[in-house]
């Protein structure tokens, strides 16, 4: 674990870390994003393509990685879907120039937590690794734009047959602690922010999961925009 004086709410920050990514200019603005954040450059490794990213893997775990999915010997989700069946709590996040749909809910489908487009500036960059080291799932609003467009016409037809997919009923509390989840809170933040105990709040995202059938943060996220509890 590496210990950061430059942001007192990551006293201990996931580490090590490692970023697949070919474009050395990425690297350079990855290490300086995760420098000021707080992160030694010693917590940090680097892969410029798959083969060195399995590499690196099987020499050690590690409790984060950030993948590109474009790269030079292969397609960075294949690489996702690995190391997620290998380490199913490791947080993976995606930043890539990809915008393509259908690469995009693949890339969360085999397991990335967040997917971000390298476009958006530092600032944007660094709030959404932040929502990912609180526990978060950040997707780039541009992405789920897409997203929901692919899901809006068959939500459409399932509003057309409301016996087979009635819209699932959450209460105010549950769409409050959905929200707080949406921006990145973990349960414990979220218990002490709503004076709730902690187990009280799991209880409550338990019965969101059950409520929207997901099984992650991730997919709670999706659902819930997608039935209109989340901007």
């Amino acid at each position: 674990m590496s210990n950061t004086a430059a942001d007192p709410n990551f006293a201990l920050l996931p580490a090590p870390l490692l970023l697949v990514e070919d474009e050395p200019m990425m690297h350079i603005r990855l290490r300086s994003i995760l420098g000021q954040l707080g992160y030694d450059e010693e917590a940090l490794s680097f892969a410029a393509d798959i083969a060195g990213a399995r590499r690196l893997f099987a020499e050690h775990p590690f409790a984060m990685a950030f993948i590109d999915v474009g790269l030079p010997d292969g397609n960075g989700i294949d690489l996702i879907r690995d190391l997620h069946q290998h380490d199913r709590a490791l947080q993976i996040l995606v930043i890539s120039a990809w915008s393509d749909e259908q690469i995009i809910l693949d890339a969360l489908q085999a397991g990335a937590t967040g997917y971000l487009l390298k476009e958006r500036d530092d600032i944007e960059i660094t709030l959404s690794i932040r929502s990912i080291l609180r526990g978060g799932a950040p997707i780039d609003p541009f992405v789920a734009r897409h997203i929901l467009a692919m899901i809006g016409p068959a939500t459409a037809q399932a509003d057309a047959a409301p016996a087979n997919a009635p819209r699932p009923v959450l209460t105010p509390r549950e769409i409050e602690i959905l929200t707080m989840v949406n921006k990145g809170f973990t349960n414990r933040e979220i218990a002490e922010i709503l004076n709730l105990s902690r187990l009280t709040v799991e209880c409550h995202v338990r019965n969101i999961y059950k409520k929207l059938a997901v099984r992650s943060r991730t997919e709670a996220v999706f659902e819930a925009r997608a039935h209109g509890f989340l901007p």
